[in-house]
């Protein structure tokens, strides 16, 4: 299973603030004057280098722990959209192949790998049946050891402190054959 949460490192900067870089994206980066802003910053970051990898047609990298990293979650609808994508690239087509293989126009494949184009949860979800691949959908509640608290950021996700694979909601591609 394949989820869509990344590690990021956080570290005061020399100059004030913080700084937040993912080891999995090295092209995200984000800062923030307190801890708080800075992981806020971290999630639009994220979002937006797996949007570009999609939009580039580049691999996205497995999610790799590192100790005593923040556990990130990529925004569910961009999950769902990345989800797709790494199916796609598994079967190793064109999307004018793909599209023919699923039945369906190559704009609606276009459209629906486009992470900046809003697409409906059941025809990713249909689509991904015809692939043999299932969309599942997690909720977790914080976790109740240790000291760690939830950073609560404006869309609703959550960041939590040296825990791994936790956040409000993960999306994955069950049985993702990438390892």
């Amino acid at each position: 299973m394949f989820l869509f949460e990344y590690s990021a490192t956080l570290a005061a900067d020399e100059d004030g603030g913080f700084v937040v870089t993912f080891p999995d994206f090295p092209e995200a980066i984000a800062q923030g004057e307190t801890e708080q802003e800075a992981l806020e910053q971290a999630a639009d970051s994220l979002e937006e280098a797996v949007a570009n990898r999609i939009v580039m047609s580049l691999d996205l990298p497995r999610p790799s722990a590192a100790p005593g990293s923040y556990a990130v979650a990529v925004p569910g609808s961009t999950a769902l959209k990345a989800a797709l994508y790494q199916a796609i690239c598994g079967l190793r087509m064109s999307k004018v192949q793909v599209a023919a293989h699923l039945g369906v126009d190559e704009k609606e494949v276009r459209r629906l790998l486009d992470p900046y184009h809003p697409s409906k949860l059941n025809r990713i979800e249909e689509l991904m049946k015809r692939m043999g691949r299932r969309v599942v959908i997690g909720l977790q509640s914080p976790p109740s050891e240790g000291k760690s608290s939830p950073v609560l950021q404006p869309e609703g996700t959550m960041v939590w402190p040296d825990a791994r694979r936790t956040s409000s909601s993960v999306l994955s591609n069950a049985d993702n054959a990438q390892a």
